[in-house]
């Protein structure tokens, strides 16, 4: 037992380390694939950070630490590490209600939760939030990401810009006549350029030919437009010494909910970006194991000035693509961003901020689920509306709240479906039925009543209520149970009800076809002692003749 926990939560890197070893040829191939993830995490990485409303440099800084340890600790062969675009709205806006020192402390208790959810084993979770609303609040995060591009899209001169949709599109609405004609060609081009990469050279990331591109252009014909250095000056060629942010009682009531938020999307995003990369390479990821490497991560990102951190969808493919063995990759392509930040910093604050823009707009299309929605939208009606629900609070109220109504509609309709399907009626007769009751002797004086599916909470007041049925009371009253599964609490209290109400009446209660599962509920509720060990039974035929000494003793 103790063995299979250790083993749950042990890196992927030691498990395939010790069960396969390393090569220098494996080293070689994850140097490479590594580089070519670094080439396209270099420009997202600060984009991500600019549209979070925070300097460039946090997000090299979360790439770099971040990066390096999910791929260290985590439980992914191929898992990228890093921020991305499905926590801009978050982060802008934990960063604007409680400053960056905030944003670090709820980044950190971040990481303790997810650590927490690792040792609670809740990597298995993932599979019981509904497909419609991990589809519903990632279209909304698309909707809110490319929202949040408008202003150097545009050009606009805005100091700042609000985190409400609402109160974003009223500013921008303000502003609108200050659009920078020259941003609005440089950042359309740049998505043209991204856009013929794609179909004529797809070895080369798009990303980083436009922020070549765009950065020589502009420095060549002196462009009237942002740029990094323009807005934030240099970036530091260095990481930053770790720094403990101040902790306070108060300021950990104020941030948990924030931290809560970026956990779960953390958990989210890496459990399904470690499931994309096993459909691609037939692998099976550790999802323990990567719960706590995230929240190693994202612990040691707040401590050296970085953002939350997660699996990155779009970079875990790409590190695939690029033939990627082991998670050593992961590492090497933090130690190459961690180069071209030492190396190359002077020249990375030339990249226009249109650029970026059109870059993370690229993203949010890719991001925007459409296939997907449209596929859902033909489902049936329930899983319509958690989709459109779920879409609305993400992008109208924030996405905590929008998980949260989402997995709560999606259960309320399931329940309601599974009571719509759950049946308790007269027993029929049934052509090709062993057990049928028209095979049956029934006396005088029985009615059989039959459940078909789980006697829960949506479906116990129903079984009491058949007893409304009955014109005159049965001298007794056989329930046949071979079709319910399971039982909850709810359904022991029904039972408890029915029999009491029938005893009013001097009816006997019989359970019928109760498998071995419900029987041991049903003994450990204590309900047998009043019901009566003798009339639980398993098949009708038994309950048929425990009917007639019931009957012929005048017990009824």
């Amino acid at each position: 037992m103790l063995r299979s926990f250790h083993d749950s939560l042990e890196p992927k890197f030691i498990t395939l380390f010790r069960r396969q070893g390393y090569s220098r040829s494996d080293f070689i191939a994850d140097a490479i694939a590594g580089l070519a993830v670094a080439i396209v995490a270099l420009p997202l990485a600060m984009a991500i950070a600019i549209a979070s409303n925070l300097p460039p440099e946090r997000g090299l800084f979360t790439a770099i630490v971040a990066g390096f340890l999910i791929s260290a600790h985590g439980g992914s062969r191929y898992q990228i590490g890093g921020p991305t675009a499905a926590f801009i709205v978050t982060v802008a806006t934990v960063a604007m209600k409680h400053g960056y020192e905030g944003l670090v402390l709820a980044t950190i208790m971040a990481g303790i939760i997810l650590v927490l959810m690792a040792f609670l084993r809740a990597g298995e979770m993932i599979k019981f939030i509904p497909y419609p609303v991990i589809v519903g609040f990632t279209s909304g995060i698309a909707l809110l990401i490319a929202f949040s591009q408008i202003r150097d899209f545009f050009g606009l001169r805005v100091e700042t810009v609000p985190p409400d949709f609402l109160d974003k599109l009223a500013v921008y609405l303000a502003h609108l006549h200050d659009t920078n004609i020259v941003a609005v060609l440089l950042a359309l081009a740049s998505i043209g350029v991204i856009l013929l990469a794609k179909s004529r050279i797809p070895k080369i990331p798009g990303p980083i030919i436009v922020v070549t591109l765009s950065g020589l252009v502009v420095w060549a014909f002196s462009l009237p437009v942002e740029t990094i250095e323009s807005r934030f000056g240099a970036i530091p060629s260095m990481l930053p010494s770790p720094v403990w942010p101040e902790i306070t009682f108060e300021k950990l009531r104020l941030l948990l909910p924030d931290a809560i938020t970026i956990a779960t999307l953390a958990a989210i995003e890496s459990l399904l970006s470690a499931v994309v990369a096993d459909g691609m390479t037939g692998t099976r990821h550790k999802p323990n194991a990567e719960l706590m490497g995230q929240g190693i991560a994202n612990v040691a990102s707040g401590i050296f000035g970085g953002l939350p951190a997660t699996g990155a969808i779009a970079r875990t493919a790409t590190n695939v693509k690029a033939g990627a063995r082991t998670p050593v990759a992961g590492m090497m392509h933090a130690f190459w961003l961690f180069i071209f930040m030492l190396l190359l910093s002077p020249l990375i604050i030339k990249v226009p901020l249109a650029a970026l823009a059109a870059i993370l707009m690229v993203v949010a299309w890719n991001m925007s689920e459409i296939k997907h929605v449209r596929e859902i939208m033909k489902a049936p009606r329930t899983d319509r509306i958690v989709l459109i629900v779920t879409f609305a609070l993400t992008v109208l109220v924030d996405l905590n709240f929008a998980i949260q109504a989402g997995i709560a509609l999606a259960s309320i309709l399931f329940i309601d479906q599974m009571m719509k399907a759950t049946h308790i009626r007269a027993v029929e007769r049934e052509e090709n039925d062993p057990d049928s009751i028209q095979n049956k002797s029934i006396p005088e004086g029985v009615e059989i009543y039959e459940i078909q599916g789980p006697l829960f909470f949506g479906v116990a007041e129903k079984l009491v209520d058949t007893l409304l049925l009955f014109e005159k009371p049965p001298q007794v009253f056989i329930l046949r149970m071979r079709y319910v599964p399971l039982i909850d609490a709810a359904g022991l209290h029904a039972l408890e009800v029915l029999h009491e109400r029938l005893s009013e009446n001097d009816t006997v209660l019989i359970l019928s076809g109760v498998n071995s599962q419900v029987h041991r509920f049903i003994s450990k509720s204590h309900i047998t002692e009043k019901i009566g060990e003798e009339n639980i039974v398993d098949h009708i035929d038994k309950a048929l003749r425990r009917t007639n000494e019931i009957l012929s003793r005048g017990e009824g």
